[in-house]
């Protein structure tokens, strides 16, 4: 349908609007037109995706000085979702241009290599780190030139005045056809109108050997519309490699965004375990015999890079030149909080980095060694760091950058192995820049295993506003949507903006489809809970697993299970195997599990709707903390079943310390006052602030 809302045209390709849906546009247009954030709240299933799309590119027709749309997603399924529709709603829109050639728009979706490649080998490897690392030996500039025998760039003349002697040609070096093809096309090598999955790239590029990744990396500049994951805005070493070119008017959409201050602290958030402080100290003596390989065929290689040092990484581009192609993760911290000024010189030697981080190691490995938790500040952190080692805070913020300076200088492209010490340096980097909004928590054990020693200090973000605020500042309209943003108006002040619009819309129905029911006693009469004091009672796991036995037998199809912690549903499922449950489930439906391991989710959950769409039916065991992004069709989800509600971590992690953070953040005058350890084990509705009700939000 094509219908006019104030005055603008919008294009649905559907033949009925719902009216929570038109009240949607309604107050997205109203803070486009404000040039404005806002926050938008509509439950799942009433068709928020293509209302979104909808109403933005046809706002996008009517003034096309409106930037691009940014869409940002959680996983890559829902990623090519969004792109279906957007092609459907563009097929829609052609119908009323038949006098005038339609409005043409390219709109694509970037993903990782892992997602793009197509090289038949790269292709193949396991992990993302690893196929970003083979893409790199492929691809690197200087593994290019050895390949063409091609002069170094910034070669500099001998002392006779000759100029460096270009190498020969090494023919059995191997490159990526596909890379060298999309670069031999040239001006050519671009995209035409049109709307491109990741499944349309990887064809595409198979039929004309272009490289998928590189060649929606370009296009991105040009495209009217961009989908990709939450990652390429909010995590600052990803977002100022493909993002920072953005123009200010571009429109950013963060869809399912209930858990988007996680994702925030979790871009910031650095965890080191006793392992990888191991493999850092083996990456830091290999990387001193490649400076000694080095030294021995090239010695101007590290003179010239000294040189850049004493001038400054900023100025000089020392992270920047080289292409796309090998583009290291930016600096962790934010853009407005690195130092655009010279190395300092303690550093500026690579022999001498190498010792720097070395001390920085030990002082790490020192502060594994405790027997209870322990929290700490950035600014103590630093002041015992200074004390124990000589390294100053102001040189730990230059330590990410002085690394990939090294291992472009090195021309080291296996970047999976060097892993444990570029998360060393991101630790560095940020403990170094920011004192306040972090907490460093050191762990002695796991809490799911506290017999077995498994030290980990972890750099906490406790302020989710700090990685979205450079977007706000960035980009005059950013909208937060999502089926369950409650308690709505929390969410500014968690991230610290004020949205020229904030509405919860409700859903129309017309009948009465939700039978809720809260269960408080099984079937022998016991009361049953996930209290802590009551959770390992066997009567209350047996009752719960008797009331999904009884609830599998009547109901069809798909039985969503959803538990408080990951912790809590290992040790029930462990149970009810034990008392014969699982058995008795499987009598009446298959049974998947969610683990931590998101390729081992994904397939559980494909093999969840064959089951439901065979008609054989399933069980789907979640951790209610992490629903996000998932669609649950008609026979997917028959019925619910949550075992207890969401509450604060224990004595360990980081949930006290965000608690404390949250409370300052966004509790009146008077919850502030109330005295809260580090360590308190829980946090009372009371102490939240009356009215708030946000604590267990974080939490």
């Amino acid at each position: 349908m094509r219908f006019l809302l104030e005055g603008l045209t919008v294009y649905f390709p559907y033949e009925y609007i719902y009216p929570e849906q038109y009240k949607y546009m309604l107050e997205l247009k109203h803070a486009l037109d404000a040039k404005g954030h806002c926050l938008l709240e509509m439950p799942t299933g009433t068709g928020k995706t293509i209302t979104l799309l909808s109403l933005i590119t046809s706002y996008q027709l009517a003034h096309p000085e409106t930037g691009k749309l940014i869409y940002c997603t959680r996983t890559v399924p829902e990623m090519e979702k969004v792109l279906a529709e957007v092609k459907d709603l563009i097929e829609y829109r052609s119908r009323y241009f038949t006098d005038a050639p339609a409005p043409k728009l390219l709109a694509l979706g970037l993903s990782s290599r892992k997602n793009l490649c197509i090289h038949p080998h790269v292709a193949e490897e396991g992990s993302r780190e690893s196929v970003d690392a083979r893409c790199m030996r492929l691809t690197a500039s200087w593994v290019r030139e050895r390949a063409r025998g091609a002069a170094r760039p910034g070669a500099e003349t001998t002392d006779a005045g000759a100029a460096a002697a270009v190498p020969a040609a090494v023919p059995d070096i191997e490159l990526c056809e596909f890379f060298e093809g999309l670069e031999g096309a040239g001006a050519d090598g671009r995209l035409d109108a049109g709307v491109y999955t990741m499944h349309d790239l990887r064809a595409l590029g198979r039929k004309r050997r272009w490289c998928p990744y590189f060649l929606a990396r370009h296009m991105v500049a040009y495209a009217n519309v961009v989908v990709w994951n939450y990652q390429y805005l909010l995590d600052p070493k990803v977002a100022a490699m493909v993002s920072r070119e953005m123009e200010r008017e571009c429109i950013v959409v963060f869809d399912e965004a209930h858990n988007i201050d996680n994702v925030c602290i979790e871009a910031l958030s650095v965890e080191l375990r006793q392992q990888g402080l191991d493999a850092a100290g083996r990456n830091v003596a290999r990387l001193r015999s490649e400076i000694e390989r080095v030294k021995s065929t090239d010695a101007d290689r590290l003179k010239r890079e000294y040189q850049r040092l004493v001038q400054g990484l900023a100025s000089q581009g020392a992270l920047r030149g080289g292409g796309e192609s090998e583009q290291w993760l930016a600096n962790p911290a934010l853009p407005a909080d690195i130092l655009q000024e010279a190395v300092p010189g303690n550093i500026r030697r690579a022999e001498h980095f190498l010792a720097f981080l070395q001390r920085f190691l030990s002082f790490l490995r020192t502060r594994l060694n405790v027997n209870q938790v322990v929290s700490d500040t950035p600014t103590s952190f630093l002041t015992h760091l200074q004390s124990v080692v000589a390294i100053e805070g102001k040189t730990l913020r230059f330590c990410y950058d002085r690394l990939t300076s090294l291992m472009k200088t090195l021309e080291i492209s296996a970047t999976d192995d060097f892993g444990p010490i570029h998360r060393v340096a991101d630790f560095a980097t940020l403990v170094g820049t920011y004192t306040k909004g972090f907490a460093i928590i050191v762990e002695p054990y796991d809490e799911r295993m506290p017999g077995v020693p498994d030290p980990v200090i972890q750099l906490a973000c406790l302020d989710a506003s700090l990685a979205i605020k450079p977007v706000f500042a960035k980009f005059q309209s950013v909208v937060i949507t999502s089926g369950t943003l409650s308690p709505i108006d929390l969410y500014p002040r968690i991230l610290d903006f004020k949205p020229v619009c904030l509405a919860s819309l409700a859903m129309t129905l017309t009948r009465q489809c939700l039978c809720p029911v809260v269960l408080t006693r099984g079937g022998d009469q016991l009361p049953v809970s996930t209290k802590f004091d009551m959770r390992d009672d066997p009567a209350v796991t047996r009752n719960y697993g008797r009331m999904l036995v009884d609830l599998a037998a009547v109901v069809p199809d798909g039985i969503i299970c959803f538990f408080v912690s990951y912790s809590y549903m290992d040790s029930i499922v462990s149970r009810w195997n034990d008392m014969g449950i699982l058995s008795a489930l499987m009598t009446h439906k298959l049974v998947f599990i969610e683990t931590v391991d998101v390729v081992e989710t994904t397939l559980a959950l494909d093999n969840y709707r064959r089951a439901c769409d065979c008609g054989r039916g399933a069980i789907f065991f979640r951790c209610m903390t992490v629903v996000q992004g998932v669609k649950w069709a008609a026979p997917m989800a028959k019925a619910a079943r949550r075992s207890g509600l969401c509450g604060p971590r224990g004595l360990g992690g980081n949930g006290p310390c965000s608690c404390t953070s949250l409370l300052y953040a966004c509790c009146p005058g008077p919850a502030r006052l109330l005295p809260l350890s580090p360590f308190q084990s829980s946090l009372t509705p009371m102490q939240c602030g009356e009215g708030q009700g946000g604590g267990g939000h974080r939490l």
